[in-house]
Protein backbone atom coordinates (compact mmCIF):
# COMPACT_ATOMS: atom_id res chain seq x y z
CA UNK A 1 0.00 0.00 0.00
CA UNK A 2 1.19 3.44 -0.92
CA UNK A 3 1.73 6.52 1.51
CA UNK A 4 -0.22 8.35 -0.39
CA UNK A 5 -3.37 6.17 0.26
CA UNK A 6 -5.60 7.06 3.95
CA UNK A 7 -8.02 4.98 5.64
CA UNK A 8 -11.03 6.26 3.21
CA UNK A 9 -8.90 5.34 0.13
CA UNK A 10 -8.63 1.84 -1.07
CA UNK A 11 -5.42 0.33 -3.42
CA UNK A 12 -7.97 1.11 -6.00
CA UNK A 13 -8.00 5.27 -5.42
CA UNK A 14 -6.97 7.28 -8.24
CA UNK A 15 -5.96 11.06 -6.73
CA UNK A 16 -5.10 14.32 -8.08
CA UNK A 17 -1.56 13.15 -7.73
CA UNK A 18 -2.27 10.40 -10.15
CA UNK A 19 -4.10 12.37 -12.44
CA UNK A 20 -1.56 15.64 -12.70
CA UNK A 21 1.18 12.73 -13.70
CA UNK A 22 -0.59 11.06 -16.70
CA UNK A 23 -1.59 14.71 -17.73
CA UNK A 24 2.32 15.21 -17.90
CA UNK A 25 2.97 12.05 -19.72
CA UNK A 26 0.29 12.76 -22.12
CA UNK A 27 2.86 15.86 -23.46
CA UNK A 28 5.99 14.27 -23.06
CA UNK A 29 6.40 12.61 -26.43
CA UNK A 30 7.17 15.05 -29.59
CA UNK A 31 3.85 15.73 -31.81
CA UNK A 32 4.15 15.90 -35.45
CA UNK A 33 1.94 18.56 -36.71
CA UNK A 34 1.96 20.69 -39.44
CA UNK A 35 1.97 24.88 -39.85
CA UNK A 36 2.84 27.01 -42.15
CA UNK A 37 5.28 29.08 -41.65
CA UNK A 38 6.36 31.98 -43.73
CA UNK A 39 9.63 31.47 -46.50
CA UNK A 40 11.84 34.09 -45.31
CA UNK A 41 11.78 33.19 -41.35
CA UNK A 42 12.13 29.37 -41.83
CA UNK A 43 15.14 30.09 -44.11
CA UNK A 44 16.30 32.00 -40.95
CA UNK A 45 15.21 29.41 -38.75
CA UNK A 46 17.51 26.97 -40.90
CA UNK A 47 20.49 28.96 -40.77
CA UNK A 48 20.61 29.07 -37.34
CA UNK A 49 20.11 25.59 -36.96
CA UNK A 50 22.96 24.72 -39.07
CA UNK A 51 25.07 27.17 -37.28
CA UNK A 52 24.17 25.85 -33.97
CA UNK A 53 24.32 22.12 -34.78
CA UNK A 54 20.64 21.66 -33.76
CA UNK A 55 17.43 20.32 -35.99
CA UNK A 56 14.92 22.65 -37.17
CA UNK A 57 12.35 21.49 -34.67
CA UNK A 58 14.37 22.09 -31.80
CA UNK A 59 14.65 25.84 -32.81
CA UNK A 60 11.20 26.54 -33.16
CA UNK A 61 10.37 25.22 -29.82
CA UNK A 62 13.14 27.17 -28.08
CA UNK A 63 11.26 30.47 -30.38
CA UNK A 64 8.16 29.51 -28.99
CA UNK A 65 8.96 28.66 -25.65
CA UNK A 66 10.62 31.95 -25.12
CA UNK A 67 8.11 33.92 -27.12
CA UNK A 68 5.06 32.57 -24.84
CA UNK A 69 7.30 32.48 -21.31
CA UNK A 70 7.75 36.48 -22.16
CA UNK A 71 4.23 36.96 -22.95
CA UNK A 72 3.32 35.45 -19.81
CA UNK A 73 5.67 36.83 -17.37
CA UNK A 74 3.56 40.25 -18.69
CA UNK A 75 0.59 41.31 -16.68
CA UNK A 76 -2.86 41.54 -19.15
CA UNK A 77 -3.13 45.14 -20.33
CA UNK A 78 -6.10 47.04 -18.15
CA UNK A 79 -9.04 49.01 -19.70
CA UNK A 80 -8.85 52.21 -18.04
CA UNK A 81 -11.71 54.54 -17.64
CA UNK A 82 -12.21 57.32 -19.87
CA UNK A 83 -13.16 59.99 -18.21
CA UNK A 84 -13.11 62.89 -20.76
CA UNK A 85 -16.23 65.41 -20.76
CA UNK A 86 -17.33 67.45 -23.86
CA UNK A 87 -18.98 70.05 -21.58
CA UNK A 88 -17.00 72.57 -19.11
CA UNK A 89 -17.51 74.21 -16.13
CA UNK A 90 -21.17 76.02 -16.56
CA UNK A 91 -20.58 79.75 -16.84
CA UNK A 92 -20.04 81.49 -13.50
CA UNK A 93 -18.70 78.65 -11.77
CA UNK A 94 -15.50 79.01 -9.65
CA UNK A 95 -14.22 76.32 -8.39
CA UNK A 96 -12.31 78.39 -5.83
CA UNK A 97 -15.24 79.87 -4.12
CA UNK A 98 -16.64 77.71 -1.52
CA UNK A 99 -20.00 79.30 -1.25
CA UNK A 100 -20.90 79.69 -4.92
CA UNK A 101 -19.56 75.97 -5.27
CA UNK A 102 -21.91 74.88 -2.17
CA UNK A 103 -25.02 77.21 -4.49
CA UNK A 104 -24.43 75.67 -7.90
CA UNK A 105 -24.48 72.12 -5.65
CA UNK A 106 -27.61 72.93 -3.39
CA UNK A 107 -25.59 72.41 -0.42
CA UNK A 108 -26.09 76.49 0.51
CA UNK A 109 -28.79 75.94 3.13
CA UNK A 110 -26.84 73.39 5.25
Amino acid sequence: MSSDLTRDQGPGFVGPRDVLMRERRCYDAPVRTTVNIDDELLARAKVQAARTHRTIGSVLEEALRRMLDESADRPAPVALPDFSYPGGLRAGVDLYDKESMAQVLGEANR
